[in-house]
């Protein structure tokens, strides 16, 4: 793998994959195995990085803390549209948050861009509590959807589950469950859409390594010692990481009717 010819996706491009049906489709698909993976995150601290918001709304009326950083090379937008925002920007292997301070980190659209990956890794390990969860959703390099770059799971680097475990594993986690999503194929054909539940139970049935992406949960190996480089890393401060933190707490709490009115 050439980390250097890796990009991070636009946020703006982001956001317009998932505003259209298809993009909508995988949010739908993708989130319903993320909760096969995490049923209940109550009293969690959640942390999403990269591109996790279409993901994350779920949670939010659950976690005790929620937070999503974007890396500055990709871009930030703010959510959620109400309360304060809970997004920060930073660098993919600077995490501006204190040692111990998350329960669970979700990546999405992360991994497959990072010119610093198993920086940004060892970041992640810092950030979470012994015993802490990682759970990283990546373009599955033997799914059809890594071969489309029109959607942001063509581009960037695939992986396997093997890989993704081996990756895991060299930086300190200890890989768990795995699962694969997303059978369909990228098409906006109307007929093709309307038979997506068909194509995942079938996917999940006869095809389970072929699905257009893989998910990958580990847990924290606290017995393993501190990552390289952990000792060296800068203090970085952004504005709204506190008040976002803040927020999260409230919408848990005062918020929960309301959230479960709308849809994502």
């Amino acid at each position: 793998m050439v980390q250097s010819l890796l990009m991070w996706h636009h946020v703006l491009d982001l956001n317009a994959f998932y505003g259209t049906r298809l993009g909508q489709l995988a949010r739908h698909l993708i989130r319903r195995r993320i909760r096969e993976l995490w049923r209940d995150v109550s009293g969690r601290r959640v942390l999403g990085m990269g591109y996790a918001i279409p993901y994350l709304r779920p949670f939010a009326t659950e976690a005790e803390r929620l937070l999503v950083l974007m890396p500055a090379q990709q871009g930030a937008v703010p959510w959620p549209h109400e309360g304060e925002n809970l997004v920060a920007l930073t660098e993919e292997a600077e995490i501006p948050l204190p040692d111990n301070s998350m329960d669970l980190v979700l990546l999405v659209h992360a991994i497959e861009c990072s010119e610093h990956l198993r920086a940004m890794l060892r970041e992640v390990w810092r950030v979470l509590v012994g015993g802490g969860r990682i759970l990283i959703v990546a373009p599955n390099r033997r799914g059809v959807w890594s071969w489309m770059e029109r959607t942001p799971f063509g581009n960037g680097h695939p992986y396997s589950q093997g890989q993704l475990a081996r990756l895991l594993r060299e930086c300190l986690f200890a890989p768990g469950r795995s699962l694969n999503a997303l059978y369909l194929p990228p098409t906006s054909s109307r007929v093709m859409l309307r038979a997506a539940n068909g194509w995942e139970r079938l996917g999940q049935r006869w095809g389970r390594p072929f699905g257009g992406v893989v998910l990958v949960e580990a847990e924290k190996e606290v017995y393993a010692g501190s990552p390289v480089g952990a000792g060296r890393r800068r203090t970085l401060v952004y504005p709204g990481l506190v008040g976002g933190l803040r927020t999260a707490t409230r919408i848990r709490q005062s918020g929960r009717s309301q959230l479960n009115k709308k849809t994502a």
